[in-house]
């Protein structure tokens, strides 16, 4: 017993050491970051700071007030760098090119989840990357949307019988439930199809705006996937190294009030253009600057893009139109928000729902 007791802690001492050595020798120059326990790096100081590790937000909004829009945590002995601010993002990932389009090396946790990292979404930068997003954008390119248009047109009508249904009982619906489920009967869907345009969607800016302002205020993920650079790389005077995780901050980006005024209401008309600007269309990819970036930014940004916001565009549309929505006992929705495998609604939506009259 002595002697495995012996062997353990000799092990662990060597680990220990192990990281000390390769602290104490490294010449690189992180982004700056609260003070790092070799092995642990920051999670006491996370735990004490945060309470949870799950609650980063406001620590790192802390941090870049008092070290700059680039900061490192250490979640075990790998650092996790953070950018936080829309122009130092833009110039990693549009201007950078393919310096910030890989992703992180696969762990054990996560190998069986994504593939073992071999999926378009999670796949390192290179060849293999390139062949697979030509195959997906063969498909859903926007030159191909409106050859969808019965598959939407079929998942809508699935949603709608299922509203109407619940409507006739006269107790409030769990929309999120519903709209989960018409959204699996159109990727079931998609396979099958004539062309159908959907030019009434083009004349409607204000439904549009409405879906880049919920976007924008309530992105669906507050980070997005982690990127990583291609080769240990030099940006903006810090040493980021290959095997680095890199984040972006999505929400506080799209919440910045240097852009946005009164960034935490919904105002959807801050997207409707008029008068000198009447011929621009916001740029949600990011191309000239980042506002927000739901969907990412650079060459790794979601190629299914186009198609998302098109989706929300037709349901929103036809739901509206076909029913009159009233929030349970008509009370103010709760729009406060929780962390499950995207952002939720802490509470889900419950509405009264009815059929309109035409």
């Amino acid at each position: 017993m002595e002697l495995w007791f012996s062997l353990v802690a000799f092990l662990l001492l060597c680990s220990s050491l192990h990281a000390l050595i390769k602290l104490f020798r490294t010449t690189k120059k992180l982004p700056p970051g609260p003070p790092t326990i070799p092995v642990i790096g920051n999670f006491l100081w996370l735990l004490k700071t945060s309470k949870s590790f799950s609650n980063v937000e406001p620590v790192l909004r802390q941090l870049r007030a008092k070290y700059g829009p680039i900061v490192t945590l250490y979640l075990g002995s790998q650092p996790s760098i953070f950018i936080t601010n829309r122009d130092t993002a833009h110039r990693a990932l549009v201007q950078g090119g393919s310096a910030f389009a890989s992703r992180p090396l696969a762990v054990q946790a996560t190998q069986v989840i994504f593939s073992n990292h071999r999926t378009i979404a999670m796949i390192p930068y290179g060849n293999q990357w390139r062949i697979l997003r030509q195959n997906l954008m063969s498909s859903i390119h926007p030159t191909r949307l409106n050859s969808y248009s019965p598959c939407r047109r079929w998942a809508l009508e699935v949603l709608k019988n299922r509203l109407a249904r619940e409507a006739k009982l006269g107790r409030p619906v769990r929309v999120v439930d519903h709209i989960q489920h018409a959204m699996f009967c159109l990727l079931i869907y998609m396979l099958f199809g004539d062309e159908i345009k959907d030019d009434d969607l083009k004349r409607m800016p204000y439904l549009n705006a409405v879906v880049l302002e919920t976007l924008r205020r309530h992105p669906p993920g507050h980070f997005i996937i982690p990127r990583a650079v291609v080769e240990d790389t030099k940006f903006d005077g810090y040493d980021i190294p290959r095997n680095a995780m890199v984040n972006f901050t999505v929400a506080d980006m799209g919440w910045d009030p240097k852009v946005w005024e009164e960034p935490m209401e919904f105002k959807p008309e801050r997207f409707l253009s008029d008068g000198e600007n009447a011929h621009q269309v916001f740029d949600i990819k990011g191309v000239r600057e980042i506002k927000m970036m739901p969907f990412g930014a650079g060459r790794r940004i979601c190629p299914a893009i186009s198609l998302a916001i098109l989706h929300q565009q037709y349901f929103v549309a036809n739901l509206i139109r076909d029913f009159k929505w009233t929030a349970e006992n008509g009370c103010d929705v709760d729009l406060s928000e929780k962390q499950d495998f995207t952002i939720v609604m802490k509470s889900p939506l419950m509405a009264f729902i009815s059929p309109r009259i035409n």
